[in-house]
């Protein structure tokens, strides 16, 4: 079997990260990391792929937002950019959000993330893998590097047994509804926030005595296994997204949803 070339995008310390460089160079994955991006300079999982030989590059998103805050019209977005097409597509802001605040959003993005592509390009990775990386990616990114909308190919971890506890905290959000089970997330990314198709889940117990600390490392216990698993799925190429259609209760109308089947071992 060829191994994959993998790539990874951080924000921070990069635990994750590590669990998936140590699972390839152990052979648990059949694949080999091909480069770690970050959006934080200094982040502490760039020094952790240094360590391992990986190259490394910088898209600097908070210095990008400083330029378009304090000078807009010097921050050209990219060529191929249609902010009616992203903002039609993204699942990100509501039909709320004031238009200036969506067309920032949408600029200062599409700036970032087409030098994220122009990063990534020359390494050619079949898979890309977000390990604690903070940024919500928009479709401008998704259907550049997703070429085949049937086979994605950009993998997240989340905090919390999705659908529930979307977003930045969801090992605090599961201990403070008062959730007697928490866990963590293995899915393809779409359009929303933590809303794409479930790969895997892993859960444990929470009891009284729990605080968010032993929450956290709990949790990251089992995401340095599941992430590790799910990826050596794609490897395998056993994962497939279909489409199911579920009926609902009686007057109300069908819901579809694309959803992730493993297949088994050949």
């Amino acid at each position: 079997m060829t191994p994959i070339r993998i790539g990874a995008l951080i924000s921070g310390g990069g635990s994750n990260l590590q669990a998936i460089i140590d699972a390839c160079e152990d052979s648990r994955i059949d694949g080999r990391m091909a480069f770690v991006g970050s959006d934080v300079p200094g982040a502490g999982g760039l020094q952790r792929a240094r360590h391992h030989g990986i190259p490394t590059f910088v898209v600097d998103y908070g210095a990008i937002v400083d330029q378009y805050r304090q000078a807009p019209e010097t921050l050209a977005p990219p060529s191929d950019f249609d902010p009616a097409e992203i903002g039609a597509k993204q699942h990100l802001l509501g039909p709320e959000a004031a238009p200036s605040r969506v067309h920032a959003f949408l600029t200062t993005r599409a700036v970032a993330e087409a030098r994220l592509l122009d990063h990534i390009a020359p390494f050619a990775p079949d898979l890309l893998v977000l390990a604690g990386f903070m940024r919500n990616l928009t479709p401008y990114f998704i259907d550049r590097f997703n070429t085949d909308p049937d086979r994605p190919r950009i993998m997240n971890i989340h905090p919390a047994l999705l659908p529930a506890f979307p977003g930045v905290d969801g090992y605090g959000d599961t201990l403070r509804y008062g959730c007697k089970v928490g866990g963590c997330t293995v899915h393809f990314i779409d359009y929303g926030e933590d809303s794409g198709p479930i790969i895997g889940q892993r859960c444990f117990p929470i009891t009284e005595s729990d605080t968010l600390d032993s929450v956290k490392q709990r949790g990251l216990t089992l995401e340095w296994q599941l992430y590790p698993e799910c990826i050596q799925y794609f490897a395998q190429d056993r994962l497939q997204v279909v489409t199911m259609t579920h009926t609902g209760p009686q007057g109300r109308p069908p819901v579809q949803r694309r959803v992730v089947k493993i297949l088994r071992s050949p």
